[in-house]
């Protein structure tokens, strides 16, 4: 039916028109694909985030400008990624989601423009920015017009760090440069078997070293939630990747001059069984391992806490959670895992995450059972000294309260970095199970008595009667708190009244660091 552009309605119904085609950029065959393989199309994935009827869609009408290899005879509106703003549980976020339906979402010039000027957006607005990546990677048609708009991207990504929060999904492939985006940003989430993150594919790896990998295998979910640290959270469908969002965003400000969001507080401080329970939380041996996650249950509202990298070096744990309706980070040992040593791996997990929640005024509370670093060649080859001096640099660097919970074991290098006293951690709490020292009983034994074990005439028996004293006079609490690098020796039944009261008084701290460019963190 032909309109009449003279006249006011005839223009009204000409742009309700190219409204219509824009929406429906991709072909019904693309969509039946894409929904083929369990995937949803872009705007669905926005109707599943975003309030509803919240959604604002900027640019809807722009194409690319390319002619070459016969590009000028297909251009969709949209260029393959929708962008906008929105809100999610009221509060405003920006958000760009590719349209893998129209050209494999691959990135051109106008598709970079399009996500930079929302990036921008956000950036200046002080509002998160969510990136849902499903690209097949740089649109080699236009040569290096794509190249630049990733350049762009990277460089916004970089000075929106710290400033709003950045959140990645990835809900289909995300090759080559565009890999880089989500690295930049603060958190990224991978759907099992149905996102795929790497630089160089399976076939390009074959030709170049003759090695033969999958691609699941090489950058599935499962391999960038367990090996790499890429991914912050193994999802099992799209659905539970934008609810982990959902839930991650409730936890942090829209930006870093803004409080993160309040609930009113739920609980008293009266003993309740949960507090109770943790004075037998801690074995009577000290190599017994039990579940660090019981204690922060116990501590934070409801018990409800917000894992991180929950398959990704699990000898540290670090989460969201609340005390009295406020946002707090959690960074934990788990003896459960490696007896909670500190690793390269779980050094920089840490390091990460504390430096995001102090970006953005989000206080933190350490919990602390750790026998040292983890011993071994591949772990000093492999830069111990230079990568687990992240978390140390890390702590020394917040200037946001920081609460510190001793539960067992302290020991050497491992207790100054996990934030002590001496790395400027505000108040710090001890169990009367706490054992502060250079090392454990058993190590420090062999070093200070060898000759006389070498002597007796029973080294078993007076092994154990050294150990035995050992412990009695250095390995627990009490000459710490002598000293004051513990604040208050505690019983376990009584943490939660503590550490919600640490944090009440902690509220307007203020620290003036140093004036500086920036700091040199050892990367």
């Amino acid at each position: 039916m032909s309109r009449d552009l003279h006249t006011t309605a005839g223009k009204i119904e000409d742009l309700r028109a190219r409204i219509e085609e824009a929406v429906h950029a991709g072909s019904a065959r693309a969509v039946e694909k894409q929904h083929a393989k369990g995937k949803h199309t872009a705007r669905e994935r926005i109707e599943m985030l975003v309030d509803e009827d919240s959604f604002t869609e900027i640019d809807e009408f722009a194409r690319h400008r390319s002619t070459q290899f016969g590009m000028e005879k297909n251009r969709p509106y949209g260029d393959g990624v929708v962008i906008g703003t929105a809100t999610v549980d009221g509060r405003p976020i920006a958000l760009y989601s590719q349209d893998f339906t129209i050209m494999g979402g691959s990135l051109g010039e106008v598709h970079a423009e399009k996500i930079v000027k929302i990036a921008e957006f956000a950036l200046k607005s002080g509002i998160p920015l969510i990136g849902i990546n499903d690209s097949g990677g740089a649109r080699i048609q236009e040569g290096v017009a794509s190249l630049a708009g990733y350049g762009k991207i990277f460089r916004l990504n970089t000075r929106s760090s710290g400033v709003i929060p950045q959140i990645s999904l990835i809900l289909g492939p995300c090759a080559g440069g565009s890999a880089y985006s989500p690295a930049l940003t603060d958190f990224t989430v991978m759907v099992n078997e149905t996102s795929h993150m790497f630089i160089t594919g399976p076939d390009v790896i074959k030709t170049v070293t003759g090695e033969e990998v999958g691609m699941e295998e090489l950058g599935g979910a499962r391999t960038h939630n367990t090996r790499t640290g890429n991914s912050h959270y193994l999802a099992e469908s799209e659905a539970d990747a934008i609810d982990y969002v959902k839930a991650l965003l409730s936890y942090l400000p829209s930006n870093n001059m803004d409080s993160a969001p309040h609930l009113p507080p739920t609980e008293s401080l009266e003993k309740k069984a949960s507090d109770i329970a943790l004075d037998s939380l801690i074995p009577d041996s000290p190599n017994q391992p039990y579940d660090m996650k019981v204690l922060i249950q116990a501590l934070v509202d409801e018990g409800e806490f917000l894992e991180v990298h929950a398959l990704y070096a699990p000898n540290i744990v670090v989460g969201f959670a609340r005390i009295e309706g406020e946002s707090i980070g959690i960074i934990a040992n788990q003896p459960s895992q490696l007896a909670g040593t500190l690793d390269i791996n779980s050094s920089e997990k840490a390091a990460r995450f504390l430096r995001f929640c102090d970006a953005f005024n989000i206080p933190i509370l350490t919990l602390v059972d750790v026998p040292g670093f983890l011993p071994g060649t591949e772990q000093e080859w492999d830069g111990i000294i230079r990568r687990g001096a992240k978390l140390l640099y890390a702590y020394a660097e917040a200037s946001v309260p920081l609460v510190t919970l001793i539960t067992r074991k302290a020991y050497g290098g491992a207790f100054i970095v996990m934030g002590s006293k001496y790395l400027g951690s505000d108040i710090n709490f001890a169990w009367p199970s706490a054992e502060i020292a250079v090392m454990g009983a058993q190590g420090a034994v062999n070093i200070l008595y060898r000759k006389e074990l070498a002597d007796a005439k029973d080294p078993g028996a007076k092994r154990a009667e050294l150990v035995d004293e050992y412990n009695e006079s250095l390995a627990n609490p009490y000459l710490a708190a002598e000293r004051g690098t513990i604040d208050t020796v505690i019983e376990p039944s009584q943490s939660r009244a503590y550490i919600t009261k640490a944090f009440r008084t902690l509220k307007t701290k203020r620290d003036t660091l140093p004036a500086r460019k920036h700091g040199n963190i050892p990367l």
